[in-house]
């Protein structure tokens, strides 16, 4: 997929004195109403900057979690407004409503380079669901519209998809411009030797682009929980660590298969293991007895993997090397992430938790390309057409 036939550029949309509803992805951590990072709002301020500057009444819609069609009320949006109101430094208009005359009348009211966040779109049923009456509705909200939420382009949403029935004018924002580019850089002819790094708990999560990057890749590295899976398909001793029983044979199969490809693949070889996170027993071992738990992968491990980064001119990395929320099993991740930063080759960070671990180490400034959406960029590896891309390209070619 080209840039050339995602939708048109923003800056080629007349704005001026509009209301654009502007499809972000604001879906920030809470904690108890408090955000506890709002990089994904840091993130879309140069959008907001850019339509407001040219005198557009901007309409931002987001969801927030996952509140099933019900009002939730810690999963409202109004602390994401009141944020974006001081990143702003002016008045940010909150509404209640999601669709109906009152919002749709607030909409209107809204001045040149205004700013208005309507509530989270996900208290309404209609939104997961793509529902056509949901969508004509929020609709109404714009005269024009942006989708700049690469974040929720793989869901068949209503504000996603639905929505794009109802506007003749439309565009695709600079986020999802930027983000189209950045992982097509890792389909489409990347310099090598190409690196794959994947993490995380589950295999299951991540079958569909392990089968891509077994056709792309070099070499891929496999740490976090889910390396315990291909561990005991090698007949290593995994102790009480986490394994998907019903994945084993398939990790057994997907090792074959990177061996008749002459696919170089890495797992771990020391561990830091205890019996529990919050146990004192922790230590670095070779071989995890009975009662005792993988929660990173050791320093062994870490310098192994950070030779082949080092070795490497294209570098995916998605899913971290252990539990690395835990200070006591977050050296692994830490080292991986540190590796990635210093290589000298075009970085990507398939966003999701080892987008959160980049930042907790402060090191997303030293990668070539963060991704603001985890399961978006996975699925975009993996080939699939993702809805949100496909309703702006077939309503621009």
């Amino acid at each position: 997929m080209t840039l050339a036939n995602v939708a048109r550029p923003l800056e080629e949309l007349n704005v001026e004195g509009r209301r654009v509803l502007l499809r972000l992805d604001l879906n920030v951590p809470l904690n108890q109403g408090v955000i506890t990072d709002d990089n994904r709002i840091e993130a879309a301020l140069p959008t907001i900057r850019g339509l407001r500057q040219r005198g557009a009444k901007v309409i931002i819609c987001s969801h927030l979690g996952r509140p099933k069609g019900q009002r939730v009320p810690n999963l409202s949006l109004d602390p994401v407004a009141f944020r974006l109101s001081e990143l702003l430094e002016d008045e940010v208009i909150f509404s209640h409503d999601i669709v109906g005359d009152d919002v749709e009348f607030l909409s209107r009211d809204v001045p040149k380079g205004g700013v208005m966040v309507i509530e989270n779109l996900r208290f309404h049923p209609g939104e997961t669901a793509n529902d056509a009456d949901f969508s004509a509705k929020l609709a109404r909200l714009g005269d024009v519209y942006v989708n700049d939420a690469f974040g929720a382009v793989h869901r068949a949403h209503a504000s996603v998809v639905g929505v794009l029935d109802h506007f003749s004018e439309f565009a695709a924002g600079p986020l999802i411009l930027h983000e189209v580019e950045a992982l097509r850089t890792l389909l489409k002819g990347p310099k090598r030797p190409f690196v794959g790094i994947l993490g995380g708990a589950k295999v299951s999560d991540k079958i569909g682009v392990l089968e891509s990057l077994l056709h792309r890749v070099d070499s891929l590295i496999i740490g976090g929980a889910m390396a315990y899976t291909f561990l005991k398909a090698q007949g290593v001793p995994v102790g009480d660590s986490l394994v998907e029983e019903d994945r084993v044979k398939l990790a057994a199969r997907l090792l074959e298969r990177c061996a008749e490809r002459s696919l170089k693949v890495f797992l771990p070889t020391d561990h830091v293991v205890a019996s529990a996170p919050d146990s004192a027993d922790r230590h670095v071992s070779h071989r995890i007895e009975a009662g005792q738990k993988g929660f990173d992968i050791g320093p062994e491990s870490v310098a192994l993997f950070r030779d082949v980064i080092n070795n490497s001119s294209t570098v995916f990395w998605n899913g971290p090397m252990g539990l690395f929320e835990v200070a006591a099993f977050s050296d692994g991740t830490k080292g991986i992430a540190e590796a990635v930063a210093a290589a000298d080759a075009y970085t990507v960070v398939g966003g999701g938790d080892s987008a959160a671990a980049i930042r907790k180490f402060g090191l997303q400034d030293k990668v070539s390309h963060l991704s603001t959406g985890g399961g978006a960029s996975l699925e975009f590896i993996e080939g699939k057409d993702l809805p949100g891309l496909k309703a702006l390209k077939l309503r621009s070619t």
